[in-house]
């Protein structure tokens, strides 16, 4: 089968097509015949090597999430999942594939009236964004801000905050064409990136950037103010930063970061298979930027490397 593979980490240049064996699954996982792939900031991140003190080694297959159809079922696994449509999350790798495995535990059944396409825009990042804001303990008629709104996590949290009566929901981002979408899909505040615009501060921050200004975004909480680290698009905080939560002492704020791995695997499940019936029925809406075939990983990449991306890539083999 046709296999994405990260020759050389750094420019996306370095991912090459390549033919390998189709897998078999193992014990406790599902064959998938995979029909759409969602390309995400941290498959950018491990192609870059930005995370590669993490353990990928030249030769990683990146992608974390696929949709397709069962077609066949490794040990312990009900043979009923042939055949069914479903989402799943192949882990940190394995995705940019035409076949792929991963644990049963870990693939959703979908709607018979939601798209593979989109699929892959909503599974991962709506989690994401769903646990993200319930770590920040957000409440109804607390203000938002969301950091990195354009992308899918931005855009679903945006549309949670929004769905969970936010009193405000202030977003960043790169232009007044993208403020605008953003506004369609429940935003009430448009900031430029580096946040200046706002009317006061926030009670929630929840921040898919990281990056050097990480700091200055902490000074826009309120007093008992949460800011959430659900993602670093933009690299690490500089060495000091933990300096800057003290002279905020007396407003008693806080940063936490989130990975959806801390979720209970059955309460990722619940959520994805809601959002999924959700999307179907129109009351969540998943924004795709554009389909490429799997050939083209290397421009998908160099696309999201230029800010070009509102949404998500799909890729299909």
């Amino acid at each position: 089968m046709k296999a994405i593979t990260i020759r050389k980490f750094g420019p996306p240049e370095g991912m090459a097509v390549i033919d390998v064996p189709a897998p078999a699954p193992a014990g406790g996982q599902v064959l998938i015949s995979v029909e759409s792939i969602g390309v995400g900031g941290a498959d950018t991140l491990i192609r870059s090597g930005g995370l590669f003190g993490w353990g990928f080694t030249e030769g990683h297959i990146p992608g974390s999430e696929v949709a397709g159809t069962v077609t066949a079922v490794g040990d312990g696994v009900d043979t009923s999942w042939i055949g069914q449509r479903v989402w799943a999350f192949t882990g940190v790798g394995g995705g940019y594939v035409e076949h792929a495995v991963a644990g049963v535990g870990e693939v959703v059944p979908l709607p018979a009236n939601l798209s593979t396409v989109d699929a892959v825009t909503l599974g991962s990042s709506g989690v994401v964004a769903h646990f993200g804001l319930a770590h920040a303990h957000f409440s109804a008629g607390e203000s938002v801000l969301v950091r990195g709104a354009a992308g899918s996590i931005g855009i679903t949290a945006v549309q949670l905050a929004a769905r969970g009566g936010a009193g405000a929901v202030a977003v960043t981002t790169s232009s007044a064409e993208r403020g605008e979408r953003l506004r369609e899909l429940g935003a009430t505040h448009v900031l430029d990136r580096s946040g200046e615009g706002a009317d006061g501060g926030y009670d929630v921050i929840i921040d898919i950037v990281a990056g050097a200004d990480l700091a200055a975004f902490l000074g826009k909480l309120n007093p008992n103010g949460r800011l959430v680290a659900v993602g670093a698009v933009g690299g690490l905080p500089p060495a000091d930063f933990a300096m800057t939560l003290f002279p905020a002492f007396q407003k008693s704020t806080s940063f936490a970061t989130f990975s959806s791995d801390t979720a209970p695997e059955a309460d990722r499940r619940a959520v994805r298979t809601e959002q999924f019936a959700a999307a179907g029925r129109g009351e969540l809406r998943t924004v795709v930027h554009e389909v490429l075939p799997l050939t083209e990983a290397v421009l998908a990449h160099q696309k999201m490397a230029a800010g070009e991306v509102f949404g998500r890539i799909v890729l299909t083999p």
